[in-house]
C-alpha cells in the first residue's frame, strides 16, 4: 500500500463478474490512474473522488472470492483488505448470487474494517422475482447495504454517503459474531497469542480474522512474509485436525455458509427455481461438441478482426511512418543525424503504434467475452485439453492469439487469476507461429519449393502446414515441460461458478482496452524504441570511409557518362544499394554476422543469413529488408524476385548453395522457435515485472530453435536430403 497518502483510502473489492470495476469506473467517472502494487505486477487502479468537504482515493482490488489465499496476489489483496491505511471497504455484490458475494462481506466484516456492501445488479435480482429487505439485512449484518445499479449509475449517491459515514470508523466493535465448532475456536484460542507476537498491537477482532486466514492458506508455500513460528503452529494444529478426522477448512466455510443462509432465509425471498435463459444458453455453449463449435467460429471472428479488420489502420500506420520517413530524410542533409531519427526514432516509434490496432481489437474482444459472461464458459469447455499441459482453461484464447502476434496474446494473460499461470502461459505462447513468420515461410517457400510436389500436393504448401502444426505442438510441450521443471505446482484446479450471461457496457469495455493499450504504449513502447535505436546502430556503425569514397568515384563516374536519364537514376540506385552492403558488411552486425558463421555453418547458414537474423530482432518480418540491403537489392518484400535469386546464387566459402530445400526448412524452424522478437521480449519484461523471465525465454528458445535447426540440418544431410 502507498505509505503517506493525503487522501484515505477507500478499497473496491467484490467477487469476479460482480461488475466491481463497472461501479469503480462509474463513481470514478473514468478518471483513474493505472499502476502497479509496490514489487509485483498486479494492477493498483485508483482514482480521486470528492465527499462533501474532503477527498477519498478510490483503489480498486483485484478480484477474489474470498480472503483466503492460495498465491501472492491474492495474499496482496488480503494484505491491501485487511492492513495498512485502509478506511473502508465497498464490497461489491451481485445481488443475483448473493450467498456468494456475501460470503467476502463477512469476511470483511469479521477482520473489523469498516465496510459498506453495494449490493449491484438489482435490476437482474428485481427481473428474477428475488425480494432483498436490505433494512433488515443491514442490521443482520451490522453494515450498510445499498442496493446500486452501476451501468445506470442508480444508487451512487447512496452509496457514497453510507462510504462517507464509515470513515469515521476504525474497527467496528459489533461485526457479525460467527460460532465455530468448539474444536476450531480451541484451535483459534492457540494460534491467536502466535499471531499476536507477530503483529503486536494488532486489534483483537483483526487478530482473530488472521488467525483464521493463517489457517486456511498457509498451506501454500509461496505466500510471502509469514514468519516459520505462524507456519509452524498452523501445520502443528492443522496436523492435529487431521489426525482427529477434522477438516479445519471445511469447517470454517461450512459455518460462515450457514450462517449467511439463515441470515438470507429472513431477509430476502426467490420464487421457485426455474430453468433460466442462462442455463438454456449453458446447455449449448458448455457442451462437449456444439461448445467447442461456437467457441471455433467465436475465435475465427477473433483472428480475422486481428488479421483483416486491423490491417487497415496498421497499414494506414505504416504508410504514415513512411511518409514521415521521406519528409525527414528530405528535410535533414545526409548523414548520421538523419540516420539516428529516421532509421532509429521513427522507425522505432512506428515498431511500437503499428501494434496499437491489434492490442486494441484483442482487448475489446476480451473485455466483451469476459464481461458477458461467454470467457468463463470456454474456459469450462477447454480446461480438460490445457489440463492436460498443465496450463489454465483461460490459457486458450491468448494461446490461439497468438497466432496474429504475441504482443496482444501475452497482455491477454491477464485474464489468468494465478501468477505462476501466467507465466507459464506467457513464456510458452510465442512459439505459437504468428503472423510475422509468414513473410518469412513465404520467402523460402518460393526461394527453393517453386514448382515442387510432394505426392499430390504442393511442397511449400506442405511445409507451411508442418510449420503449423509444429508451432502447435511445440507449445504445449513447452508448456507441459515449463510447468513440470521451471515453474513447479500442482496443476491449477478450475473450480467455476457460471456468472448469468450480461450485455457488457460500451463505455466500460472501451476504458479498459485503451488502458490497456496505454500501458503498453508507455511501459513496453519505451523499451521497444530503446532497442530499436540500439539495433540501428549495430547495424549502421562503424562506417567505412574507404567504402563511402569509392562509391563516391563510382557515382560521379555514372553522372559523367552520357546517359538516358532512366538508365542513369537506376545505376545511381544499384551503387546506393551496393554501398548500403558494403556498409552493412563493415558495421558491428555485419561483423558479427561474420564472427557467428562457424556457429551457423552446422544448421546450413552463412554469415550473410546471420545478419539477417541480427537485423529480424527489430521484428522478423525485417529480416527480408535487411537481407535485401545484404545482397546489394535495396527495397524488397517476400515476393521480390531479385531477391529469391540472389538466395539461390548465394554460395559458401567452398562453393556449394546456402540455401537448399534442407537449409531453407532449417531456416523455416529456427525462425517459428527462436525468440526473435524484441517487442515480445518487452512486453513480457513488462508483465512480468523482471528480466529475468523474458531472458529465461529467450535463452531456451534460441536454444531449442538451435537445436531444432541443428537436428533438421544435420539428420536430413546423414539421410540424403541435401
Amino acid at each position: 500500500m502507498t505509505t503517506g497518502a493525503a487522501a484515505p483510502e477507500v478499497l473496491i473489492a467484490g467477487n469476479p463478474n460482480c461488475g466491481k470495476s463497472t461501479l469503480f469506473n462509474a463513481l470514478s467517472g473514468g478518471s483513474a490512474q493505472v499502476g502497479n502494487y509496490p514489487g509485483v505486477t498486479v494492477e493498483r487502479m485508483t482514482a480521486t473522488v470528492r465527499l462533501s468537504g474532503h477527498e477519498v482515493e478510490l483503489v480498486d482490488v483485484p478480484g477474489m472470492y474470498s480472503l483466503t489465499a492460495s498465491s501472492p496476489e491474492e495474499q496482496l489483496a488480503v494484505d491491501a483488505l485487511v492492513a495498512g491505511e485502509t478506511r473502508a471497504v465497498v464490497c461489491v455484490v451481485d445481488a443475483t448470487t448473493l450467498q456468494r458475494g456475501l460470503y467476502l462481506a463477512l469476511q470483511l466484516l469479521e477482520s473489523g474494517v469498516p465496510v459498506v456492501v453495494a449490493l449491484n445488479m438489482m435490476d437482474a435480482a428485481e427481473q428474477m422475482g428475488l425480494r432483498i429487505d436490505t433494512d433488515l439485512l443491514s442490521e443482520l449484518f451490522g453494515a450498510p447495504m445499498v442496493p446500486v445499479v452501476a451501468t445506470k449509475k442508480r444508487g451512487l449517491d447512496a452509496l457514497l454517503k453510507a462510504v462517507e459515514g464509515q470513515l469515521g470508523s476504525v474497527f467496528r466493535s459489533g461485526a457479525p459474531s460467527v460460532s465455530y465448532p468448539p474444536a476450531l475456536e480451541a484451535d483459534l484460542s492457540e494460534l491467536v497469542p502466535v499471531i499476536e507476537r507477530w503483529r503486536p498491537g494488532a486489534p483483537a477482532q483483526q487478530t482473530r480474522a488472521v488467525a483464521l486466514w493463517c489457517l486456511l492458506s498457509l498451506g501454500e508455500d509461496s505466500l510471502r512474509g509469514v514468519p516459520d513460528s505462524v507456519r509452524s503452529a498452523v501445520q502443528k494444529l492443522r496436523s492435529a485436525g487431521t489426525a482427529e478426522g477434522r477438516n479445519p477448512d471445511l469447517e470454517i466455510i461450512a459455518t460462515r455458509y450457514a450462517w449467511i443462509e439463515e441470515k438470507l432465509s429472513r431477509a430476502s425471498s426467490k420464487p421457485e427455481p426455474k430453468p433460466t435463459m442462462s442455463e438454456r444458453i449453458d446447455n449449448v455453449l458448455t457442451h462437449p461438441v456444439f461448445g467447442v463449435l461456437v467457441f471455433a467460429v467465436v475465435m475465427f471472428l477473433i483472428f480475422e478482426a486481428l488479421f483483416a479488420w486491423a490491417e487497415p489502420a496498421m497499414g494506414a500506420i505504416e504508410d504514415l511512418t513512411a511518409f514521415l520517413k521521406d519528409q525527414v530524410a528530405g528535410a535533414l542533409p545526409d548523414g548520421v543525424l538523419q540516420d539516428l531519427i529516421v532509421e532509429g526514432i521513427i522507425a522505432g516509434v512506428g515498431n511500437v503504434i503499428v501494434f496499437a490496432p491489434q492490442i486494441l481489437m484483442l482487448f475489446l474482444f476480451i473485455g466483451f467475452l469476459e464481461d458477458s459472461g461467454y470467457l468463463a464458459r470456454v474456459a469450462f469447455v477447454i480446461d480438460r485439453v490445457m489440463k492436460g499441459v498443465g496450463l489454465h482453461g483461460k490459457a486458450f484464447v491468448p494461446l490461439l492469439s497468438g497466432f496474429a502476434c504475441a504482443i496482444p496474446a501475452v497482455m491477454a494473460t491477464r485474464t489468468i487469476e494465478r501468477r505462476r499461470d501466467r507465466l507459464v502461459t506467457m513464456l510458452a505462447l510465442p512459439l505459437m507461429s504468428c503472423s510475422a513468420r509468414l513473410p518469412i515461410y513465404i520467402l523460402v517457400v518460393g526461394t527453393v519449393f517453386a514448382g515442387a510436389t510432394l505426392w499430390w500436393f504442393s511442397a511449400g504448401a506442405v511445409a507451411l502446414f508442418a510449420m503449423y502444426t509444429l508451432s502447435v505442438v511445440v507449445t504445449l510441450l513447452a508448456a507441459a515441460v515449463i510447468r513440470r521443471t521451471i515453474l513447479p505446482g500442482p496443476v491449477p484446479t478450475f473450480v467455476l461458478e457460471m456468472p448469468p450471461y450480461r450485455w457488457p457496457s460500451a463505455q466500460i469495455l472501451w476504458l479498459n482496452a485503451w488502458r490497456r493499450l496505454r500501458i503498453f504504449l508507455v511501459d513496453a513502447g519505451t523499451i521497444i524504441l530503446a532497442m530499436t535505436v540500439l539495433l540501428w546502430a549495430l547495424l549502421s556503425f562503424p562506417k567505412s570511409d574507404e567504402i563511402a569514397a569509392r562509391y563516391d568515384v563510382e557515382r560521379a563516374t555514372v553522372e559523367q557518362a552520357v546517359l538516358p536519364p532512366e538508365e542513369e537514376a537506376a545505376a545511381v540506385a544499384a551503387l546506393n544499394a551496393q554501398e548500403a552492403s558494403a556498409q552493412l558488411e563493415h558495421s558491428i552486425a555485419g561483423r558479427f554476422g561474420h564472427a557467428l558463421e562457424p556457429v551457423l555453418r552446422p544448421i546450413g547458414f552463412d554469415w550473410q543469413i546471420g545478419v539477417g537474423i541480427i537485423g529480424a530482432f527489430a521484428a522478423r518480418e525485417v529480416f527480408i529488408s535487411t537481407l535485401a540491403i545484404v545482397f546489394g537489392i535495396g527495397e524488397a518484400d517476400e515476393e521480390n524476385k531479385p531477391l529469391r535469386q540472389a538466395l539461390r546464387e548465394a554460395r559458401h566459402a567452398d562453393g556449394t548453395p546456402v540455401m537448399t530445400p534442407l537449409s531453407g526448412v532449417s531456416l523455416m524452424v529456427f525462425f517459428l522457435l527462436a525468440c526473435q522478437c524484441m517487442s515480445t521480449i518487452a512486453v513480457v519484461r513488462r508483465e512480468s515485472g523482471s528480466w529475468k523471465w523474458p531472458a529465461f525465454m529467450f535463452t531456451y528458445m534460441t536454444v531449442l530453435a538451435y537445436a531444432a535447426s541443428f537436428l533438421v540440418y544435420q539428420g536430413g544431410k546423414l539421410l540424403g536430403f541435401e
